[in-house]
């Protein structure tokens, strides 16, 4: 499992690699050049991504003051195939990562700066 040692506003510590741009955290990898359709809106076409991992629950972190937005009807439609997303700031998406990680499947995708 990997851990989030650090995070602050445009960079994140991951088991000892920084990373300074948006990125998806797999169970197995991580996709350091996740950039959505557009900027600041999950699409479909990125949650879907997430959800052929078949993951438990997915967590965005939308942002240091939460910018991005990830539409309801999205978070609708992974919550009917029995997935739980759960959206929070990065800050606050970053020790729910910590924290449900090694107890279930978790992807999840952060957006860095705003």
């Amino acid at each position: 499992m990997l851990r989030i040692e650090d995070y602050s506003f445009g960079r994140m510590v991951i088991d000892g690699t920084v990373y300074t741009s948006d990125l998806i955290i797999y169970p197995d990898r991580i996709d350091a050049s996740w950039w959505r359709d557009e900027g600041h809106l999950l699409g479909e076409d990125d949650l879907e991504a997430m959800l052929e991992a078949q993951p438990e629950v997915v967590i965005i972190g939308s942002g240091s003051p939460g910018m991005m937005s990830v539409p309801k009807a999205l978070r609708e439609s992974a919550g009917r195939g029995g997935v739980e997303v759960i959206v929070r700031p990065t800050a606050a998406a970053v020790e729910l990562y910590n924290e449900l990680a090694p107890k279930k499947r978790v992807v999840a995708g952060f957006h860095l700066t705003c």
